[in-house]
């Protein structure tokens, strides 16, 4: 006779879910230069223009691919009609809203959000 083995699944833990990947500060900024450069009707070239700084560098920021100086990003609001803290109170606001949705979303491009 011959003896069986019994019947054992073979269990594999799950590993844990890895956690959620923090936004970049520079794709944060990137996203409120453009939505208040669509918001106004602007483009790439005009905004570089009166803020005195290359149109594909300020492409490559908006994209969230260069991390600007304070001083281009404070010339950038300037040429939007804002402040360098009204900038950074958008990107804080939407840091903030991601981390309560508990993943990343973007707003719809054309949508201005003002921090009060």
């Amino acid at each position: 006779m011959s003896s069986h083995a019994p019947n054992r699944a073979r269990v594999i833990p799950l590993r844990p879910a890895p956690a959620p990947k923090e936004p970049l500060w520079r794709d944060l900024v990137g996203d409120v230069l453009r939505r208040e450069r669509i918001a106004q009707q602007r483009t790439l070239k005009d905004v570089a223009e009166a803020a005195r700084i290359s149109m594909p560098y300020l492409s490559e920021v908006e994209r969230g691919r260069k991390e600007a100086s304070s001083e281009v990003l404070a010339a950038a609001a300037r040429s939007l009609g804002l402040r360098l803290a009204d900038v950074l109170s958008l990107a804080q606001q939407e840091l903030a809203d991601r981390g309560r949705a508990g993943t990343p979303v973007r707003a719809p491009m054309g949508e201005v959000r003002l921090a009060a």
